[in-house]
C-alpha cells in the first residue's frame, strides 16, 4: 500500500508572530508534524510527505528558515510546490540542498510510487492571490505523462480548479485550469488532481478527473456559500491528509482525513 501525506497552507511567519492577530501557524505545524510521527507506525507504507504550497505568509527568507526548522523534526522525506502567499525564488534558495528542487523555472517534480506516479507543478503567479501555469510547465507535465503511459496519475497543485462555493476563494482558484483539465481528460491512466488554497477539506468529480481539495494545519477558511461572503478565517481543528493505494476491491488511492493534535483513545469497541 504505497501512500503519502498531505501537508498543505501551513502558512509559517517569523518566530513570535502570528497570522491575522490570532492564527500560531508554527505551533500548529509542530503539531503536524508530532501527530504524523505519532502514527507513522499504523501507516508503515508512507514513503513522504508533500506540501502543497502557501509554506509561508510572506515567502521570506526568515519564514522559511523557521518553516525549516519545524520540519526537520519529521521523520519522513517532504517535497514541496509554491502557493500565492510564497515567493519562488526565495524558497528556490532555502531549499536548494533538496534533490526535487530544480535549479531555475517552476518549481515542479515527480515521484513514482510503483502503483502510481505523482507529479506536483507550480502555479504560482507572483503578485496575485489565483493562480496561473505558464508555458514551461504545460510543457513539464506533458512530458512528464508521457513518460508515465498509462500509469494512474496525482496532479499536485496548490490551487484549485474545482470551486468550493466559497466565493472569494473561487475568484483566485488556477484561472487557465481547463487547459490543465483537457490535458488529464487525455490522459489514458486514471487521473486525481489534489490541492490546497481554501483551507477546507473539499471533493469533487470533474469529467473523468477527481479533484480534491485538503485542510489546512491551521486556520481554515470559514463556510460561507452567501453572494456577499467576505474572506474570513476560522479556527478549526486543523488537519493533513493521508493517501494509501489500495488494490482491493479493485485498484485505487484512498484518502482519510487526519485531525492533528490529541484526542482520547482509541480503545476497543464493547457491545
Amino acid at each position: 500500500m504505497p501512500g503519502f501525506i498531505q501537508i498543505t497552507d501551513t502558512h509559517i511567519v517569523p518566530k513570535g508572530e502570528v497570522v491575522g492577530g490570532r492564527s500560531e501557524t508554527a505551533a500548529a505545524l509542530s503539531r503536524a508534524v508530532t501527530t504524523i510521527n505519532e502514527r507513522l507506525s499504523f501507516l508503515p507504507e508512507v514513503e513522504c510527505a508533500i506540501l502543497t504550497g502557501d509554506l509561508t505568509e510572506h515567502g521570506t527568507a526568515e519564514e522559511y528558515a523557521h518553516f525549516l526548522e519545524i520540519m526537520t523534526r519529521l521523520d519522513l522525506p517532504w517535497l514541496a510546490i509554491p502557493g500565492n502567499h510564497d515567493q519562488r525564488e526565495a524558497m528556490r534558495s532555502a531549499f536548494a540542498d533538496q534533490g526535487w528542487m530544480p535549479a531555475d523555472g517552476p518549481i515542479q517534480w515527480r515521484r513514482d510510487f510503483g502503483s502510481f506516479s505523482l507529479i506536483g507543478l507550480d502555479t504560482l503567479l507572483e503578485g496575485a492571490h489565483h493562480g496561473e501555469m505558464s508555458d514551461q510547465g504545460f510543457a513539464y507535465l506533458d512530458q512528464e505523462l508521457s513518460r508515465i503511459g498509462d500509469q494512474p496519475a496525482v496532479i499536485a497543485t496548490h490551487h484549485p480548479w474545482m470551486h468550493s462555493g466559497i466565493r472569494v476563494m473561487d475568484a483566485d482558484n488556477l484561472h487557465n485550469g481547463d487547459r490543465l483539465m483537457q490535458r488529464l481528460e487525455a490522459h489514458p491512466g486514471p487521473v486525481r488532481m489534489i490541492s490546497g488554497h481554501v483551507h477546507r477539506a473539499l471533493t469533487a468529480q470533474i469529467g473523468k478527473v477527481t479533484c480534491q481539495i485538503a485542510p489546512s494545519t491551521c486556520h481554515s477558511v470559514h463556510l460561507d456559500h452567501r453572494a456577499d461572503g467576505k474572506s474570513e478565517m476560522v479556527l478549526e481543528p486543523g488537519a493533513v491528509t493521508v493517501y494509501a493505494w489500495l488494490e482491493t476491491p479493485a485498484p485505487t488511492l484512498v484518502s482519510d482525513i487526519l485531525p492533528v493534535g490529541e484526542f482520547p483513545g482509541p480503545w476497543p469497541f464493547v457491545g
